[in-house]
């Protein structure tokens, strides 16, 4: 059993959305809700985050062992940023009960170091890091979705309660360039990989195609929103509804 805050809406074959930083589960998933007249969807709240304890910083280590435990007889998980992250490290270590695998601009930087515009992005992090402890909540998360290319002009000032917690995690959240991705379990792995991104970041566009290269998975790209893809509604939901109808077809 997990003591993290979970929503569970819809019948059919059982699908894990985990979100990424900042925001709770049903915030980020909200244009994802129609798929439950498909499938069952199941939205944990990440520690820290909506409902859930607020034990520890934000670690994908600890969240890959609590979205281990969501995955019934086997799921089909989608991931999307620091989520994304977390969903890989889990997947490696739970192929067995892994239906299929989605992933949406995880910042996987491990896979893609030395493309200089992945070395850009880890730099302009790490000094973001650096000077977020000395600048209000509000503007350190301005800068962070900046360097996402989140459109931070919509921001509302003041933060709201959930929004400010989100951006306190984040401040001291384990980076995701500390984490090692490994492919070459996820490559041996049967199950379907997808890889998805917005073509607004050269170095996340890198980060995709390396993983789509060496998992394999089938790679796509929805335009339009930036790096919330999700937010794009029914090209996401169409795209993802068809991968994972092809991957039940498989067994």
């Amino acid at each position: 059993m997990t003591d993290l805050h979970v929503l569970e809406l819809g019948r059919g074959p059982r699908v894990v959305l985990v979100h990424g930083s900042i925001y709770d589960g049903p915030s980020t998933w909200s244009r994802q809700l129609p798929l439950a007249d498909r499938f069952h969807l199941v939205i944990p709240d990440r520690r820290g985050y909506g409902g859930s304890p607020d034990d520890g910083r934000e670690d994908f280590a600890v969240d890959a062992a609590d979205i281990g435990q969501l995955l019934g007889g086997g799921a089909h998980v989608v991931g999307h940023s620091y989520g994304g992250v977390v969903a890989l490290v889990m997947a490696a270590q739970r192929p067995d009960a892994i239906r299929s695998l989605t992933v949406i601009e995880p910042p996987a930087f491990s896979v893609a170091r030395g493309n200089p515009a992945v070395e850009a992005s880890v730099a302009g992090l790490a000094d973001w890091s650096a000077r977020a402890a000395t600048m209000p909540p509000e503007e350190y998360l301005r800068i962070f979705l900046t360097i996402v290319g989140i459109d931070a002009s919509r921001l509302p000032s003041p933060l709201p309660r959930e929004l400010a917690r989100g951006a306190a995690r984040l401040a001291t959240h384990r980076s995701p360039v500390e984490a090692g991705i490994p492919l070459d379990v996820l490559a041996a792995a049967p199950f379907p990989k997808l890889v998805v991104s917005g073509n607004h970041d050269p170095g996340v566009e890198a980060i995709c195609d390396v993983l789509a290269q060496r998992l394999p998975a089938e790679r796509a790209v929805i335009a339009g929103k930036g790096h919330a893809v999700q937010a794009s509604g029914e090209p996401f939901n169409e795209l993802l509804a068809a991968f994972i109808l092809r991957a039940e077809a498989r067994d």
